[in-house]
């Protein structure tokens, strides 16, 4: 398993507000980032997994429709947690 109990806590520690905040947008995000990461390099040799290649898509969606809400309702959040996971320019 690529996701480990472990891993995600690390995740949430590191983007949370603290190791238990699973519901913030920052942790959602880091933790999508970190799975379409994954799934990306699946897909890299395993061109013809269209199963995978759907969930990457869905999966891309939402961490885009998350990023969406926190830049209209805080930009400064937005800003920084872009910078922090390097999704944008």
């Amino acid at each position: 398993m690529y996701l480990t109990q472990e891993k995600k806590q690390e995740i949430f520690e590191k983007y949370g507000k603290s190791n238990s905040d699973t519901g913030s947008a920052e942790s959602q995000i880091a933790l999508f980032t970190y799975r379409i990461s994954h799934l990306t390099e699946h897909l890299k040799s395993n061109r013809k997994d269209y199963s995978t290649e759907y969930a990457l898509k869905k999966l891309v969606g939402k961490r885009r429709r998350l990023l969406d809400y926190l830049k209209e309702k805080e930009i400064e959040r937005y800003r920084k947690i872009i910078a922090e996971l390097g999704i944008r320019k």
